[in-house]
């Protein structure tokens, strides 16, 4: 009889293992505490972990570890969003697949198959670039079109590469990368003719400048690449012009150039003054620091976790449910958080939460998420809407946000400044553009001038203004043709400020 029980014991943990049966002690509970705040059917939310059992059971198993080291990253090493932008074929994707490849992302057989790739196609001195331009499209005509995603990590810091495009026609696209960005590496060709056709009038440095800046990218490493090109050969009398003719405009667009920018020379494709600093036999007269070391020392505004929570969700998918990707602007979020999907106000649970590959248990802000939602399907998802706290009523103790959701307007007062008008046009009212704040793409029209700014003082002129010309400041009243979810840049400036591609402003009221 005892062989008999052994046996049929045995048999029923084998069938256990095969049949999925989720452990209690894997049911969180503050999970279940919080579904009561929430109208959703309790079946909704063991169905997700019974799905999950199809999956290898290690994953299950091995969460809690990954999560322990994960914070344990998190209290060790900040996280940073660096977004590459500049003109068309300075060397933006080269440089970041160069950075990937010497702090061991990339491996030296995929370089080899990348080197073999790119010489069939008669481009040999772009197979870097291929490491951040994956699509056949980019690689065929050597031009970004999606922001590229990559990661790479020092000792004092973990970072987000975000690559954006440089051609004029992806501006909407480089907006997007700027806007998930903490700093801006700048990146400026020194090969003769090519610094001066990005730079002169139309040229996307100077857009791109003036766009980073409105986006919230407060620090910019000015990289000035291609140096070992025969046209240059280390000159410091070109890296010197390159600079002086650069300052001026930085300051005009906003940077304090002696505290929020830094300029160094590099070789992107041969990975010169990147990772260490340079050698003294190839460029006598530079002693300053490498890029990683500039890139681990910038210091950053602090940001604070127990704000109301904020992300706008720049993509979405279905993954075992719906998924959203973003990054946390304010706040932070934990699983089994009750979150609202803004404006439309769907309730929804937070089922998962990843950093690239790593699952965890909450994330801060200034982190680029995946999060798993239960209670919304991903077709009532957009891109520009946001995942935004609720107001709870809270337990003693209890760490929730209690703070108000994010607003949702259709009109808006702001204060713009007009860098330039296409044809020397005049803003008025009934001028119609297109608006870029955070994740959000919309039209809009200005509906009313309500009056210009003082450009000495910074203050309103109480006279009223039918229109205004390229260079002027005015506080306007902007209409959007679809409800959008904003906040004033005196709150929150990472979701208040926007850009109407050739004028930039910031949001004083709602």
């Amino acid at each position: 009889m005892d062989l008999e029980e052994e046996i049929r014991s045995l048999q029923l943990d084998s069938a256990e293992e095969s049949n999925g049966v989720v452990n209690p002690e894997d049911v969180k509970p503050e999970e279940v505490d919080k579904s009561a705040k929430i109208d959703e059917d309790p079946k909704q939310e063991v169905q997700p972990q019974l799905v999950q059992a199809d999956e290898p059971k290690v994953k299950v198993k091995e969460t809690p570890p990954v999560q322990d080291e994960k914070d344990d990253i998190e209290m060790k090493k900040r996280h940073v969003n660096v977004v590459f932008i500049g003109h068309v074929d300075a060397g933006k994707s080269t440089t970041g697949g160069q950075i990937l490849f010497l702090s061991g992302q990339v491996d030296e057989r995929t370089i080899q198959k990348y080197e073999k790739e790119a010489k069939d196609k008669s481009r040999e001195s772009w197979y870097m670039a291929y490491i951040m331009d994956t699509n056949e499209e980019e690689r065929a005509k050597g031009k970004t079109v999606e922001v590229g995603r990559a990661h790479f990590e020092t000792e004092k810091t973990r970072f987000t590469i975000l690559d954006a495009p440089g051609h004029k026609s992806y501006v909407p696209n480089m907006i997007s990368g700027a806007s998930q960005a903490d700093i801006g590496v700048l990146v400026i060709s020194a090969r003769k003719g090519e610094f001066e056709t990005g730079y002169e009038k139309g040229g996307q440095t100077r857009e791109h400048v003036q766009l980073a800046k409105t986006l919230g990218v407060a620090k910019l490493i000015v990289v000035v690449n291609k140096m070992d090109e025969p046209t240059v050969q280390w000159s410091k009398e070109r890296y010197d012009e390159i600079e002086s003719k650069m300052i001026p405009f930085l300051k005009q667009s906003g940077y304090n150039v002696k505290k929020d920018v830094l300029f160094l020379p590099i070789s992107g494709l041969n990975g010169a003054n990147l990772q260490t600093r340079m050698d003294r036999s190839i460029c006598p007269w530079w002693d300053g620091p490498c890029l990683f070391e500039a890139l681990d020392s910038v210091e950053l505004p602090t940001r604070d976790p127990q704000a109301a929570f904020r992300m706008p969700i720049i993509d979405k998918f279905k993954d075992m449910g719906t998924v959203v990707m973003g990054k946390v602007e304010s706040g932070t979020v934990r699983e089994g958080d009750s979150l609202l999907v803004m404006p439309n106000k769907d309730h929804v649970k937070v089922v998962a939460i990843f950093i690239d590959e790593d699952r965890v248990k909450r994330a801060g802000p200034g982190e680029n998420l995946r999060i798993r939602l239960s209670g919304v399907e991903d077709e009532d998802i957009l891109s520009g809407f946001v995942l935004s706290c609720v107001v709870l009523i809270l337990k003693e103790g209890e760490p929730w946000c209690n703070e108000s959701p994010i607003p949702a307007v259709t009109e808006f007062v702001a204060q713009l400044q007009i860098l330039e008008l296409l044809d020397n046009a005049i803003f008025t009212a009934g001028y119609k553009a297109i608006l870029h704040i955070h994740s959000v793409v919309e039209e809009c029209e200005i509906v009313d001038l309500l009056h210009q700014i003082d450009p000495k003082t910074r203050k309103p002129i109480k006279k009223k203004v039918l229109f205004v010309k390229s260079g002027a400041g005015v506080v306007c009243r902007v209409q959007v043709s679809n409800t959008i979810c904003i906040e004033t840049f005196s709150r929150f400036p990472q979701l208040g400020r926007f850009t109407l591609r050739t004028e930039v402003g910031k949001v004083t009221g709602l």
